[in-house]
């Protein structure tokens, strides 16, 4: 038997972050904290069809909790022309994800998550060290990347582990003064990022383990800073390529901050 799957997945996330920075410095770094919980509504529109023709429409629609990310650790060290910062975080795994028992043709039966899961079911713990050159002191133009390891644990309601995984995220920024007092700031510039699975996934529920998955992007950013206001807004737009073992897209993102 063939079949022909047609998958279209949209995402839609609101991901409010709440970031303090400590008047405390750690190592001669400064010490900071944040929290992320995030809210979506996801809608999957799929079509599996038989080489007898018939096929079974379904999609799927839910809006709510995300999995909660922490990061109780941010250490930032600030040069004339460099940038470091490492830290640590997890993501709990607080968003909605069910299961249920599936009835094969066969008479068996197997578990299989619920398909307006929003959550991932795992705990993953994450390192990430950050570095950012400025070629000149007044550091309007800025090159960065960050590395980020990702340890994920057992999933619930199965014998599985993902894989460990690494993202490099990359981008290079331009400020522009839209004003003579330099009081409103363009910020332009190229950006990207590569994400591979590094480690197999493990357990008797691991389908094809020694697959491993990846994805790669670039895109562009640009935004407006009020300098007096402490406040800015910034899209950036990735297109994926080269994905293996996942799901392969677009990516457009809205960013709003403000400092008190």
């Amino acid at each position: 038997m063939t079949l022909g799957v047609d998958v279209d997945v949209d995402v839609y996330v609101l991901a409010p972050t709440l970031i303090w920075v400590s008047p405390w410095k750690i190592l001669g770094a400064k010490y900071g904290a944040y929290f992320t919980p995030t809210f979506a509504n996801s809608s999957v529109g799929a079509s599996l069809a038989t080489v007898t023709g018939d096929g079974i429409d379904a999609e799927t629609s839910q809006f709510g909790v995300g999995d909660l990310f922490v990061q109780p650790l941010w250490l930032g060290w600030t040069l004339t022309h460099w940038d470091f910062t490492f830290g640590y975080g997890f993501s709990a795994p607080v968003g909605q994800y069910d299961t249920s028992p599936v009835t094969l043709p066969g008479g068996a039966t197997v578990t299989a998550e619920s398909s307006d899961n929003i959550g991932l079911g795992f705990w993953t713990h994450q390192l990430q060290g950050a570095v950012t050159w400025y070629p000149w002191a007044h550091k309007a133009t800025a090159v960065l990347a960050a590395l980020t390891y990702e340890i994920h644990g057992d999933k619930e309601d199965f014998n599985l582990t993902p894989g460990q995984n690494l993202t490099l995220n990359w981008g290079i920024s331009q400020f522009l003064p839209l004003r003579k007092d330099q009081t409103l700031l363009l910020e332009v510039g190229p950006t990207g990022y590569s994400s591979w699975q590094i480690t197999d996934d493990s357990g008797r529920d691991a389908r094809n383990p020694s697959v491993r998955d990846q994805v790669h992007a670039v895109g562009g950013q640009l935004g407006l800073t009020s300098v007096p206001r402490f406040a800015s807004l910034n899209v950036h737009y990735f297109a994926e390529f080269s994905a293996q073992d996942r799901f392969q897209g677009h990516v457009l993102g809205l960013s709003l901050a403000k400092k008190f």
